[in-house]
């Protein structure tokens, strides 16, 4: 199972068509993703938007997005609810509509009662239910709430706890998740901007919102860690992390859903209150992609395909 986390895997928009979840479009993209290189997709994450869908939106998603994937594509869904028994139940749903892997966010609503203790009673009692295995999901810019190490280096010995993703800057924290916890268990980066540093730390893969967007360039600077080439990882690293902001921290969900409409994936608008990025946000991210592309192309790696309203423009 922790080879099957050894890969970059796109955490996916949930496009909409008239305000309902368009599961042709995620069919779709899963299906571009995975001829991209990547080992499998997300699911529901926070970049799904999977707070504002209900439980039945979130089904639908999940079945669309298994229905994109070869029966060898690694899915996982994002299940994190606020109470131990709602995420319970989203993740035995979850199995049962082919996920392979669940990602469980911190719960954060009573953040002064979020111990070290609770989180280690809420996911070990989440994966003595869940009919599969449990990723956990620290994001302490959202949710404003940290795991600790003791924390992680204790739910890595569960045996249906098979890892970690870490969506931070503190590439620190993730060589400490790494040296803390068990061997069969995986520390994924969350965070584009230092991926090739997560990497040097110790971690096996990495959920990446670039990867909704440059994909292959993500995957083979996985590649290049992995054999050695440690001078062009590091020039993919310089090359996706302006993107990479753009669509994160910058201009967030509504930023990514622009940038994929950019790339020929189907975005689309989010959904409220979040509102679309701005036509000189689409155009900061426009010439960013390009650069990301012509470079990447230039180097003989990719061929280049910018969308321009309907029209796919060749560099």
């Amino acid at each position: 199972m922790i080879t099957r986390l050894q890969a970059v895997f796109p955490p996916m928009a949930t496009p909409f068509s008239s305000g309902d979840v368009d599961v042709a479009a995620i069919r779709r993209n899963v299906q571009k993703w995975m001829q991209a290189g990547v080992g499998g997709v997300v699911a529901l994450g926070s970049n799904g938007e999977a707070p504002l869908l209900d439980d039945e939106e979130s089904d639908r998603v999940i079945a669309a997005a298994r229905e994109g994937l070869p029966a060898t594509g690694f899915l996982i869904a994002g299940t994190g609810r606020e109470s131990t028994p709602g995420t319970i139940h989203a993740s035995k749903r979850a199995a049962r509509l082919g996920a392979n892997a669940v990602l469980v966010r911190t719960p954060s609503y009573f953040k002064s009662r979020m111990t070290r203790d609770a989180f280690v009673r809420h996911y070990t009692a989440v994966a003595d239910a869940s009919p599969s295995p449990v990723l956990l999901y620290n994001y302490p810019a959202v949710t404003g709430v940290n795991l600790t190490v003791e924390a992680v280096a204790r739910l890595s010995e569960h045996p249906n706890i098979i890892g970690v993703k870490e969506t931070g800057s503190d590439t620190a924290q993730v060589g400490a998740f790494v040296d803390a916890s068990s061997r069969a268990f995986a520390v994924l980066a969350g965070s584009a901007p230092t991926f090739y540093p997560s990497l040097c730390m110790g971690a096996r893969g990495a959920i990446l919102a670039a990867a909704c967007v440059v994909p292959d360039v993500c995957a083979r600077l996985l590649d290049h860690f992995r054999e050695g080439r440690h001078a062009e990882a590091r020039a993919l690293q310089a090359l996706i992390t302006p993107l990479a902001q753009l669509v994160t921290t910058v201009y967030g969900v509504p930023g990514l859903k622009a940038a994929m409409d950019l790339a020929g994936y189907t975005g689309g608008e989010p959904r409220g209150p979040l509102q679309p990025a701005s036509p000189d946000a689409v155009d900061q991210i426009r010439a960013e992609l390009h650069a990301v592309r012509s470079r990447f192309s230039e180097a003989g790696l990719s061929p280049l395909a910018l969308a321009k309203g309907d029209q796919k423009i060749e560099i």
